[in-house]
């Protein structure tokens, strides 16, 4: 009888076969692996030459089947780890990916030094954003909004696995229409794939993660259009719109940003040095036209 270890050697070589990279296949045969014996990586050192349970051979083919076929891991095991809490995946939702990280990176930097009491994710999904920023912040109340109702049910169990859902309310709209009130910031991961790209798309991502996640219109901005400027209608004085955007789109959401009337705080770049995350505020008095000047004036809270 082979042990786990020669097993899932063989594993890596039959997704291997089917076109996947030497690392990619050694990483996801064994994700697959220790997924049916429930064993982490310590696990898998100390017992990978233990010999394979009875079954697990056809249990790990079944799967390798299904990634074979480009269905991302996620998944088929059914969670995906971000910022160090296990979220549940379904095809419902975005699979949370490491760059989303540098939102919650903002958020915190933002609540450490002003006041930051309530916030907004829109595009919630799975909810990593909204659970993940009130795992950390035990003082703020999230509301988490998405256009998909089967999206919100996921979000909704991440928020219980993760004990936050008393501090994570739920609303099903689209961007931030019928949202009421302000909040001392506003974050989200919208679609931002131009339409045409779907054909030039990995396979892993196309054909398994819901359309209206990814894919922003022609252009790639048209609801991020729409966020920037509902935004400022929900935004509390003082507080920052924290928004993700895709490769090569910096310039082009740094214009709609500054034409929308936003200040550009930072823009944040991802491990490979991409930027990826724009930080936005509200511009100060001395850069607002002298119309504009009058009209805060005459409503400060506006």
């Amino acid at each position: 009888m082979p042990s786990v270890a020669e097993r899932l050697t063989a594993a890596r070589r039959q997704l291997e076969a089917a076109g996947f990279a030497a690392a990619d296949a050694a990483l996801d045969a064994e994700v697959l692996g220790r997924h049916i014996l429930s064993w982490d990586r310590a696990d898998l050192i100390v017992r990978g030459r233990d010999p394979e349970p009875p079954g697990f051979a056809a249990q790990l083919d079944a799967l390798l089947t299904r990634r074979a076929a480009h269905e991302p891991v996620a998944q088929i095991i059914g969670r995906r780890e971000f910022w160090g809490l296990d979220f549940e995946v379904t095809r419902d939702v975005l699979i949370p990916r490491p760059e989303t990280e540098i939102v919650v990176e903002e958020a915190l930097a933002f609540a450490a030094v002003h006041p930051c009491h309530t916030i907004v994710d829109v595009g919630t999904g799975s909810g990593c954003l909204a659970v993940a920023i009130a795992h950390a912040l035990p003082s703020v109340l999230a509301l988490a909004v998405d256009v998909s109702a089967a999206a919100l049910d996921v979000a909704r169990r991440n928020a219980a696995r993760h004990a936050v859902e008393d501090r994570v309310t739920l609303l099903q709209a689209d961007v931030l229409d019928g949202v009421k009130g302000r909040f001392d910031l506003i974050v989200s991961n919208p679609p931002y794939v131009p339409e045409a790209d779907a054909a030039v798309m990995q396979e892993d991502v196309v054909r398994y993660e819901p359309y209206t996640a990814l894919f922003g219109g022609r252009s790639g901005f048209e609801v991020i259009e729409r966020l920037l400027e509902q935004s400022a209608d929900h935004l509390a004085p003082g507080g920052q719109l924290i928004v993700e955007f895709g490769f090569g789109q910096a310039e082009q959401i740094r214009a709609l940003a500054e034409g929308a009337g936003w200040r550009v705080v930072r823009v944040r770049e991802d491990l490979q040095s991409i930027p990826r995350t724009i930080v936005l505020g509200q511009p100060r008095p001395d850069e607002l036209s002298q119309p504009d000047r009058q009209a805060m004036r005459r409503n400060p809270d506006a």
